[in-house]
């Protein structure tokens, strides 16, 4: 449960500077958003996922629906919210390095109102995966999986005032890695991360984009090496980082084995353009996994 959007990825030869013109080298449009674009990876690589959000009723949330649904992903859980715009993002990718900025907008009525989730559809999984966007209903939906004994995974990037109640609800907690700083006021990540884990009891990791990912287990810090590509887009790769992490929970892999695949999966998704277009084959994933055993 969580976000969807439509995404309008600009390449450029290098970010633009103040009161310029700039040619973008590549254009495309495509669906995107966090927890939408994790369950379209996993729905590519034969596992049975269901998305709850909401859409707007306008030509966006038409196509950001149809683009999870075209995937086998289960939509008959999202809501059509009248009148409201869907979420969209303009994303500049800078060509050199890969590297990308987001401008965003999300219309406040898509937020979950009272009443309008439902328990045996959030429960209706194995796993539940969230974001930390719409806090209210992420904080409902966990306490509802929690109840059913329902493993739960977070994608994490910001802070807002229930954040700190909603991770101690949530079994795998995995964080952008600036996410430990922001919400401790520690610099220094690994001590960020040692002082969260203090506070919550479950599973706790950050993503590092090309360095890997360090993930806290028991008192251990464990650190998996980043997987080499050439970078066309970094957009998605947290979403698809998540989608390993949930696939490899699903294998009952041992945790080393897990954060390897997802990291492996994130950066493969790096080499073309968008968090969907570039989500390399579960074939793939798993050569290059077991080839670096």
């Amino acid at each position: 449960m969580g976000l969807n959007s439509v995404d309008f990825l600009c390449v450029v030869p290098r970010f633009p500077a103040l009161n310029s013109k700039t040619e973008m080298l590549r254009f495309s449009k495509q669906g995107g958003g966090q927890v939408a674009t994790a369950m379209v990876a996993l729905s590519r690589w034969g596992i049975r996922t269901k998305y709850i959000g909401k859409v707007g009723d306008d030509e966006l949330g038409t196509f950001s629906l149809d683009s999870v649904r075209q995937e086998g992903v289960d939509v008959s859980s999202v809501r059509i919210e009248p009148k409201a715009t869907n979420q969209l993002a303009v994303i500049i990718v800078d060509r050199v390095s890969g590297e990308r900025t987001i401008l965003w907008d999300r219309d406040q009525r898509l937020m979950y109102r009272e009443g309008e989730l439902r328990k045996e559809e959030v429960c209706s999984g194995k796993i539940f995966h969230v974001d930390g966007h719409d806090l209210k209903a992420a904080l409902r939906s966990a306490r509802w999986a929690k109840e059913e004994g329902i493993p739960t995974v977070i994608d994490l990037d910001k802070v807002e005032p229930l954040t700190f109640e909603l991770i101690k609800e949530i079994d795998f907690v995995i964080t952008s890695s600036t996410f430990p700083t922001l919400l401790t006021g520690i610099s220094d990540r690994d001590e960020a991360l040692l002082e969260i884990r203090r506070q919550i009891p479950g599973f706790l990791c950050a993503t590092l984009g090309q360095e890997g990912a360090v993930a806290l287990v028991g008192g251990d810090l464990i650190r998996v090496k980043g997987f080499e590509v050439d970078p066309v887009d970094t957009t998605g790769a947290g979403d698809v980082f998540h989608a390993g992490f949930i696939y490899g929970l699903l294998q009952n892999w041992e945790v080393g084995e897990i954060l390897r695949f997802a990291n492996i999966a994130a950066a493969l998704k790096c080499r073309d353009l968008g968090g969907r277009r570039g989500i390399p084959s579960l074939e793939e994933v798993s050569r290059l996994l077991h080839l670096g055993e």
